[in-house]
């Protein structure tokens, strides 16, 4: 049984409707609980800015699933709530990214985790401290606390 954390985003349709059923999605795949979920939060888009606003979520799992398991998982999850990749970093129903794998640094073709630009995130970082602030990243050997910096533009989502 490993730990993981994924991110989710979402900035089309009913945003938080999707966050909610991504988390239900993966959760009801065998192999996969659920563990925590952090605080949803509202932020600016990032690369392609000419899009609505995103809500960015992090959770823990507990899996089963080896690494490529667990990436076709969050795959299938994105496509059962209609993901379309026209632009890179475009308008999404729901992205499900792998951040971490327990305390494994992969670097395949297909998926590469620690996530490349998760450090660079504020989006992903601020959500992940919420539910992982002593877990180490692994490339940095840094507990995920000591690598967030606070971001204004990253607010909590008020529902």
């Amino acid at each position: 049984m490993t730990y993981a954390y994924l991110g989710l985003g979402s900035n089309v349709g009913e945003r938080l409707t999707q966050l909610e059923a991504a988390i239900s999605i993966l959760n009801d795949k065998e192999g996969i609980t659920v563990t925590q979920k952090s605080p949803i939060y509202e932020t600016d888009p990032v690369g392609y800015v000419d899009q609505p606003q995103f809500l960015n979520q992090c959770i823990e799992v507990q899996t089963t699933l080896e690494p490529n398991e667990l990436l076709k998982a969050c795959l299938d999850t994105e496509q059962q709530l209609h993901r379309v990749r026209d632009i890179r970093w475009g308008p999404r129903t729901l992205d499900v990214d792998i951040l971490l794998y327990g305390d494994q640094i992969i670097n395949e073709p297909e998926l590469i985790v620690p996530h490349p630009r998760m450090l660079e995130r504020s989006f992903v970082l601020i959500p992940l401290n919420d539910i992982a602030t002593n877990v180490i990243e692994p490339n940095s050997n840094k507990e995920i606390g000591h690598l967030v910096i606070p971001d204004e533009s990253v607010k909590k989502y008020e529902f």
